[in-house]
């Protein structure tokens, strides 16, 4: 024989209480929700939501430094663009006054001086690119701390340790080139030929100044080179911040599913709790009557 419970108006009351602060707390949960945007407002709304949150906004952190570090390379590779292609300008011109020497043979001194002087002015521009600078460091310098590259008397003053950029996971790419990987070292250096040159249209010296042409053509070889590889370096990381500003949308997307209301269905909910509650007070005071006590405080 089953034994049934006795039923108290207390026990009624406790009931209908509990129930209905349960009812309120979900409505309050629904309405922090809609207020802030957000499902997750604090980690025990959902610890593995809040792990795979931590998750994506660590890696949204490392793509945006990625992009700010393809943009920094961009603008040294840039800047050595510029560089490299106004040198390899002015060397076509001396390239040129070179060959004017050569078919003037013993020509006057007056003629054979213009050259020079023009030949000393492309020599200055040259080292005016070498001393490039990119946010106050010289491009074509390596790591130095020094304001140039080269000094007044056009000798490599910097060091040829490599400047770098992460631009992706385990991904790093050179962002720099030393003075002797454009201009040459020791007398094949751009400075020393075109020195050479115009050491060499003062004396009317044919000789030298076929074995100057020579060597500027190596130097512009050279300059060409050094032109092409930094084109190459910036194709590479123009990608590689593509890269990584589409992974920035993937993950913000990824973020969004894990951490915002979906606010229609959200909205929804909202209204059915408050008809809810609504009908629950309802019941609740036809459950709970009065009783004599009621009437007589």
């Amino acid at each position: 024989m089953a034994i049934s419970g006795r039923v108290t108006e207390r026990s009624i009351h406790t009931r209908v209480l509990n129930n209905l602060q349960r009812n309120i707390q979900r409505g309050e949960h629904l309405q922090e929700q809609l207020s802030s945007g957000k499902m997750l407002n604090r980690p025990s709304d959902s610890p593995t939501g809040t792990v795979s949150a931590m998750q994506l906004r660590t890696e949204s952190r490392a793509n945006e430094q990625y992009v700010r570090n393809a943009d920094d390379g961009i603008g040294w590779l840039s800047s050595l663009d510029t560089a490299l292609s106004g040198s390899l300008a002015s060397v076509n011109r001396a390239r040129d006054l070179t060959l004017q020497g050569l078919n003037m043979g013993s020509g006057s001194a007056d003629s054979r001086e213009a050259l020079a002087v023009e030949v000393d002015n492309i020599r200055t521009s040259i080292l005016g690119y070498a001393n490039t600078k990119y946010l106050d460091r010289p491009i074509f310098g390596g790591t130095t701390t020094g304001d140039v590259a080269y000094d007044g008397a056009a000798a490599f003053v910097g060091d040829t340790n490599p400047t770098t950029r992460t631009v992706g996971a385990n991904s790093k790419v050179r962002v720099d080139v030393s003075g002797p990987e454009a201009f040459g070292l020791g007398s094949s250096e751009l400075f020393t030929v075109l020195q050479d040159i115009s050491d060499a249209l003062r004396a009317g010296d044919a000789d030298a100044l076929g074995t100057g042409l020579e060597n500027l053509d190596n130097a512009r070889d050279l300059l060409k080179n050094t032109l092409s590889g930094v084109g190459a370096r910036y194709n590479r990381i123009t990608q590689m911040k593509q890269s990584a500003q589409d992974r920035l949308l993937s993950v913000a997307s990824q973020l969004s599913d894990v951490e915002d209301v979906d606010l229609p269905k959200t909205i929804m909910e909202m209204q059915l709790q408050q008809t809810s509650y609504q009908a629950a007070l309802a019941a609740s005071a036809k459950v709970i009557q009065p009783s004599l006590i009621d009437f007589l405080r």
